[in-house]
């Protein structure tokens, strides 16, 4: 697919890797975006907005707080030659819109020491895009108890997260929200720069094993009867 090659603006902006990939295969695996209204929570580059309207959806809209990111999407979407809208603005503003039918995001998810953690939710640098406080949940959480909302009846949210981040506490809330949650492909990687920067806070919060160099990544699909 054509978003393989997005690299444009990305000096800024966090690049398409592993998470990235893993949830536009189970997008491209699931069949649940053709012909239906896609939103892109936490876009970035764009990447995965780009996939949606690939596979097909009828209107694909993005959405980030980094002006950086917005203008990556843009770009990115028209060197694809795909309708993509980009939006300045917190996931929480899909809340603002009609349901959507598919709700995918690649959230910030990494747990973060006290030391490095960037204090707020609405700063836009490059930290934003992985920051995902002391637990990994600052975004996990409140997105998880908004899905059911930003979702139309049958509609789904493809969520992707590492297991550093308590998945089973995603699934605990938003089955609790009325979804019905499950872990829909998972992917073992080697730790890249930026958990290898939180090595030792994941040791001693008791996430990591001393002598493991590898995390679960998980998309969690989470679909509205």
């Amino acid at each position: 697919m054509a978003v393989e090659a997005i690299a444009v603006g990305a000096e800024n902006v966090y690049r398409p890797q592993q998470d990235s990939w893993l949830l536009i295969d189970a997008l491209e695996r699931s069949d649940a975006v053709t012909g239906r209204r896609v939103v892109d929570l936490c876009s970035g580059s764009g990447v995965v907005a780009i996939a949606a309207a690939e596979l097909g959806a009828s209107a694909v809209t993005a959405l980030d707080i980094s002006p950086h990111a917005v203008r990556c999407t843009q770009a990115n979407a028209l060197a694809a030659q795909v309708d993509v809208e980009a939006i300045l603005g917190s996931w929480t503003q899909v809340l603002e819109h009609e349901p959507f039918d598919v709700a995918v995001c690649n959230p910030p998810y990494v747990p973060v020491g006290p030391e490095t953690h960037r204090g707020t939710v609405s700063a836009t640098g490059p930290m934003a895009s992985w920051d995902g406080g002391p637990d990994g949940r600052l975004v996990l959480d409140p997105l998880c108890r908004s899905a059911a909302a930003m979702l139309a009846e049958g509609g789904s949210l493809f969520l992707v997260q590492s297991d550093f981040a308590d998945t089973e506490q995603s699934l605990t809330a938003l089955r609790a929200g009325g979804l019905e949650a499950k872990i829909f492909a998972t992917q073992r990687i080697p730790f890249g720069p930026v958990l290898r920067g939180q090595t030792r806070w994941l040791r001693d919060s008791g996430r990591l094993l001393p002598g493991h160099v590898e995390e679960r990544l998980v998309v969690i699909r989470a679909d509205k009867p």
